[in-house]
């Protein structure tokens, strides 16, 4: 029995669309029969071999539920009890998970100022000091996201340079790659180029808001850097029985470029969306549009009433500011309707 429109789209978030054609198919090619369960699988074989080929070949792959899943139990392998993370105040582990982070795994964050939502070096070294102070929380590993919540990307040389003072420091480097595959459409580069190559430690690697049906993963790049994780996993009950079914999710991604190709039109969508809309009287952009997000200003009027036709959020009320999502089915006629009840809205 179906409950809603399949022809209905919105502009709030890449978690609203459903799951790829493609990914339904794997799912289908992986049911029947007996899987040996946890992990001992075929499906999660073979998707080990497949993160050492694109991440390198150290790459370790845990299979887990969720992006909030990921980030907490491969912060919670990579620094003790008595750790911090530095973060950026626009980053995921801060605002929106419910502060999982120090609540399920008793880590402190130590948040820090962003430009368009980067952590820069200058910005961690105002919290990466006092090691060996038994009153202070110890700062031991630093957190970026990529694509940032802004819609923002790293390029390989500044991921390079906050590895570099990460190192140096004896902190390890956290990658939320919630989209990841949109940093890597973006960028045009391997995803070694700008993890493994450049210095990060550990990955979250997000495929939810890239066409997959609860099924993330954490890739260890440099197996040194985290501890317990094999415990860990079950501890924080993200240990899939029919794991199965999530590797073979994340292999779809990987088969003949889906990822990239379905993140990458994600890209395009939002590249077009602000296209449409730039220069128009009433509107601005607030952040740079690099991967699949639009920050914009306009009047909360305005917003309401394009609401009235298209679901989105917005970002900062009290700035007039908004956020549209696009997604790996938003088409072009989505975008240009869009547009066109955001120019209408403005005009009224």
């Amino acid at each position: 029995m179906r409950l809603h429109d399949p022809d209905r789209r919105t502009f709030a978030s890449d978690n609203y669309a459903g799951v790829l054609p493609e990914v339904l198919a794997a799912l289908a090619d992986a049911n029947g029969g007996h899987q040996v369960s946890y992990g001992e699988d075929e499906y999660t074989g073979r998707l080990r071999d497949v993160i050492r080929t694109e991440f390198g070949a150290r790459a370790e792959v845990f299979p887990v539920f969720n992006g909030t899943g990921a980030n907490v139990t491969a912060l919670t392998a990579m620094v003790p009890r008595w750790g911090a993370i530095i973060a950026t105040g626009s980053a995921h582990i801060h605002t929106d998970e419910g502060g999982a982070p120090e609540r399920v795994s008793g880590l402190k964050l130590l948040v820090v100022p962003a430009e368009q939502g980067k952590l820069t070096t200058a910005a961690a070294e105002t919290e990466a000091w006092g090691w060996g102070n038994e009153h202070r929380p110890q700062p031991l590993a630093l957190s970026i996201t990529q694509s940032t919540e802004l819609g923002t990307v790293y390029c390989p040389a500044e991921v390079q340079a906050i590895a570099d003072f990460a190192h140096d420091r004896g902190m390890a480097v956290h990658m939320d790659g919630a989209r990841l595959w949109n940093a890597a459409a973006a960028l045009e580069l391997p995803f070694s180029a700008f993890t493994t190559d450049v210095g990060v430690d550990v990955v979250s690697l997000g495929g939810t808001k890239n066409g997959l049906l609860g099924a993330e993963a954490i890739v260890v790049l440099d197996p040194a850097r985290v501890d317990g994780l094999h415990f860990l996993r079950k501890l924080n009950m993200q240990l899939a029985s029919k794991m199965r079914f999530a590797s073979a999710q994340l292999l779809a991604l990987f088969d003949d470029g889906l990822g990239l190709r379905t993140a990458a039109h994600a890209n395009a969508m939002a590249a077009r969306l602000r296209a449409g809309l730039e220069g128009v009287e009433g509107i601005a952009f607030s952040h740079a549009t690099e991967a699949n997000a639009v920050f914009a200003e306009l009047d909360l009027d305005a917003a309401d009433r394009v609401r009235e036709r298209y679901r989105f959020y917005d970002w900062d009320r009290a700035a007039n500011q908004v956020r549209w999502m696009c997604a790996f089915d938003t088409t072009e006629a989505d975008v240009d309707d869009f547009v066109a009840t955001v120019q209408a809205a403005l005009a009224g």
